[in-house]
C-alpha cells in the first residue's frame, strides 16, 4: 500500500525522502504537558520505530492540535514560571504558564518538547516537524494523516499503579502474570504456578525435590 503524499505545506525544512515518513495527528485536550511532551520527543527522534539510528534525523511530523487545551498538574499553573533577560540592566522578565497560556498557548508545549529533545545539532530539524495548532482544525488533507494516541498509563508493576489505574481481574488477560498479582484482588495463579504461591519470592531450587531426583 502506497504512502499519502506529504502535503507541499509542510514539506518546508523537512526531507520526503525519509524512509517511512508520517504525518502523526495528536490531540493535546486534556493531556498532561510532561507526558505528552516526553512521548512527543520520542516520535520526533524516531524512537518509535525498529530503524531508529541517533544520528540520523528518522523521526516523523507530528501535528498536535488544541494544544492550548493541555493540563498542568499541582500548582504549575502559577507556579512555574518563564524568565529571559532582554540584556539590559535589570531587565530579567518572567512570565507564568498561565499568563503565556492567554499569550501564546501552543509556546508552552513547544518549549516542553524542545527541552526533551537531545541538545545536539538535530534539535532544530526535530521542532521543524513539531506543528502546533490551536484549536480542533490543523488545515492538512485527512488521508495524510495518521492519528496518534498518548499510551494507556499503567501496567500493574505495582501496587500503587496498580490502584491508581484502577485495574482490576477483568483487565487482566488469560494466560498473563502480572508481577503484583499478589497485592490483586480476586486474582488467582494458574495450576502451573501454584509454587509461588508457597515460594512467593523464591526460585525453582527451592520448589525441587532433590531427595526424590536421588531415589530415581
Amino acid at each position: 500500500m502506497a504512502r499519502a503524499a506529504l502535503p507541499l505545506p509542510l514539506l518546508k525544512g523537512i526531507n520526503p525522502l525519509l524512509p517511512g515518513l508520517q504525518i502523526k495527528l495528536v490531540d493535546a485536550e486534556g493531556q498532561i504537558l510532561g507526558r505528552l511532551a516526553s512521548k512527543l520527543a520520542l516520535v520526533l527522534q524516531g524512537k518509535d520505530k525498529p530503524t531508529y539510528r541517533p544520528e540520523v534525523d528518522m523521526g516523523d511530523v507530528v501535528v498536535v492540535v488544541n494544544s492550548e487545551k493541555i493540563q498542568l498538574t499541582g500548582n504549575k499553573l502559577k507556579g512555574m514560571k518563564y524568565q529571559w533577560h532582554t540584556g539590559y540592566p535589570g531587565g530579567l522578565k518572567e512570565r507564568t504558564v498561565e499568563e503565556q497560556l492567554k499569550r501564546k498557548p501552543e509556546m508552552v508545549l513547544s518549549k516542553a518538547v524542545e527541552r526533551m529533545l537531545p541538545k545536539n545539532n538535530l534539535r532544530t530539524k526535530r521542532m521543524a516537524k513539531l506543528i502546533l495548532k490551536v484549536g480542533p482544525e490543523h488545515g492538512l488533507p485527512e488521508e495524510a494523516l495518521t492519528k496518534w494516541e498518548m499510551p494507556v498509563r499503567g501496567d500493574g508493576k505495582s501496587r500503587k499503579r496498580t490502584e491508581k489505574t484502577g485495574m482490576t481481574v477483568a483487565d487482566v488477560p488469560e494466560g498473563y502474570v502480572p508481577s503484583n498479582w499478589q497485592s490483586l484482588e480476586g486474582y488467582e495463579l494458574p495450576e502451573e504456578w501454584d509454587y509461588y504461591k508457597k515460594y512467593p519470592t523464591g526460585t525453582p531450587s527451592d520448589y525441587i525435590d532433590f531427595d526424590a531426583q536421588d531415589d530415581e
